[in-house]
């Protein structure tokens, strides 16, 4: 039974050659970065996400998708997406925006980000988590959590745009 069980899951994974859907970021847009007070940040930055199925056979459905915003470890804002699917070879465009208001950062922190402003090279740490379900036909499908993750170098607002990215997802 275990030997039957083994041979179809061998033949299940030849036949559809599953692979894990991938994250990216295509553009990014600062719109606003400043400190009040000198220490509560208020920013506003769009994200187009990409979300690609490398598979061949077979579509990825994302019930639960967040995005989180980070810089210097710090969380700045949350997004949640709506759930989608993505058939097979497909990519799909998510708009995203993330808007923080009022973050409390350390002194550390509010000199860091000035600095970076002020060279125009700001640098975000965006997280993904994301609980996708492969359908591999209509008799095979399987639940699993994503995990992306991305460094993003914009330039200073008000019209910063993405200048360098490095992204990697992993299950």
């Amino acid at each position: 039974m275990v030997i039957v069980a083994g041979l179809a899951i061998l033949i299940i994974y030849l036949v559809f050659r599953p692979r894990n859907p991938k994250f990216d970021i295509t553009s990014a847009t600062l719109n606003a970065a400043y400190l009040d007070m000198g220490y509560l940040l208020n920013a506003d930055i769009t994200i187009l996400a990409n979300f690609t199925n490398p598979n061949k056979k077979g579509r990825v459905d994302f019930h639960y998708a967040i995005l989180d915003l980070y810089h210097g470890g710090h969380l700045l804002a949350s997004s949640y997406m709506d759930p989608f699917s993505t058939m097979s070879h497909e990519s799909r465009f998510q708009d995203v925006h993330l808007v923080s208001s009022q973050v409390r950062l350390s002194l550390e922190q509010s000199q860091q980000l000035k600095k970076e402003v002020d060279n125009g090279r700001v640098k975000f740490e965006v997280k993904g988590l994301f609980r996708a379900r492969s359908n591999l036909g209509s008799f095979l499908q399987y639940s699993y959590w994503l995990y992306a993750q991305c460094t993003i170098v914009v330039t200073s607002p008000p019209t910063g745009v993405l200048i360098g990215r490095k992204c990697t997802t992993k299950r």
